[in-house]
């Protein structure tokens, strides 16, 4: 009759083991924090478009006509004033969704010349493994949202030059 002792595992054993849940962590914590990127940015376009609809719904309710928003002076009003009206949620309310920064402007109507509004998105860290994106996005009245990915401006908002003249978002 064979006995057999138990004993457990070897330290060798052991170590193979942790060093094979290493290298499975290495390959899937940056797999995570991309498709955690991809994530706040789909929902920062989503949330673009939202924000063109609620606008285009302001004008044509309680606006009279004109957009939401402080005249001229890019801040969160245009959402405050839009979560006011109950036309956006809480949070997109706030100015900050999804790991992004989103502010709005507006032009009022003059004589020939119609009103205008856009907002802009920025990711709130633009570096390192805690990156929230690697795109700015903005929308304007035309309802293009539009997609600048130059490091350089991540951390800045678009205005109504710098968005007129970016390029529209390929998904």
């Amino acid at each position: 009759m064979v006995r057999f002792k138990n004993q457990g595992f070897s330290l060798v054993e052991v170590l193979i083991v942790v060093v094979i849940i290493g290298i499975i962590v290495a390959i899937a914590i940056p797999n995570l924090m991309g498709a955690r990127r991809a994530s706040n940015e789909a929902s920062t376009v989503s949330a673009m478009r939202v924000l063109h609809g609620a606008q285009t719904t302001y004008s044509s309710t309680s606006g009279n006509g004109e957009f939401a928003g402080n005249i001229n002076s890019q801040d969160t009003s245009s959402l405050a004033e839009l979560h006011n009206a109950n036309l956006i949620d809480n949070v997109l309310g706030s100015g900050y969704k999804s790991g992004f920064s989103f502010v709005g402007d507006r032009v009022p109507s003059s004589p020939g010349i119609p009103p205008t509004f856009y907002f802009s998105a920025i990711p709130i860290s633009t570096s390192g493994i805690s990156q929230t994106g690697v795109r700015r996005y903005g929308i304007a009245t035309n309802g293009v949202v539009k997609a600048d990915s130059t490091e350089a401006d991540l951390g800045t908002h678009f205005n109504a030059v710098t968005l007129a003249s970016a390029p529209p978002f390929n998904q």
